[in-house]
């Protein structure tokens, strides 16, 4: 069971290129959150560090965690595995310390079904439009043409998902994202009443989708 002394669980999704994995990093920089760093099979980009950004290993290795029932959800998402390691995310909760993750819908869903004895709070960021999300998956060091296309594809397989998570924003501007993410955390947190525009969200997707 947990106590009033253990750490919450903040999950952030979004499609590939919405921005999530830099707000994982600004939420953890200036709040009181410790980032799940997750394992995955992917190489890792020129700007990524082994055990900062996420433990890189074999898809061999990566089976054996499986079949050890190491992790707390793992997915494959675009060919490669990706998953978070349970004893890494009890321990910091116990110790009172407030997890962020940076994982897909097939990883929150895992999470939420576990039914765990921590507060969880799940929040799924959409880009301003398709172009700009375009644009970020080019500049993001994917010099590889059909990479940027696949991502594109799989974008309106993953933004039906967000009617699963408590909140959803858009990340227009990095720093008003920030903003509004952390007041819905404090909100949750404090068992405060919020209620985002559901309508809003619902019209933006609908432009995303054409």
């Amino acid at each position: 069971m947990s106590s009033r002394k253990d750490g919450i669980i903040v999950v952030l999704s979004s499609p590939s290129g919405a921005g999530k994995t830099t707000l994982v990093k600004k939420i953890a920089q200036k709040n009181n959150f410790k980032i799940s760093i997750s394992y995955t099979t992917r190489k890792p980009r020129t700007n990524e560090i082994n055990g900062e950004d996420y433990f890189f290993i074999s898809k061999e290795k990566f089976k054996n965690l499986i079949n050890n029932k190491e992790f707390l959800e793992y997915a494959k998402v675009f060919q490669n595995y990706y998953g978070s390691s349970k004893n890494q995310v009890f321990e910091k909760l116990k110790k009172g310390e407030n997890v962020i993750f940076d994982i897909d819908w097939q990883g929150t869903e895992q999470i939420k079904k576990q039914k765990l004895d921590y507060k969880i709070i799940t929040i799924f960021i959409l880009p301003p439009s398709k172009s700009e999300l375009f644009k970020r998956l080019k500049n993001r060091d994917m010099k590889d043409k059909n990479i940027v296309e696949e991502r594109m594809k799989q974008f309106n397989e993953d933004i039906v998902h967000w009617e699963n998570y408590d909140f959803v924003v858009i990340n227009d501007d990095l720093n008003e994202c920030y903003d509004e993410i952390k007041k819905l955390i404090n909100k949750k947190i404090e068992n405060s009443e919020y209620n985002y525009d559901k309508n809003k969200i619902l019209n933006h997707i609908q432009k995303l989708k054409i």
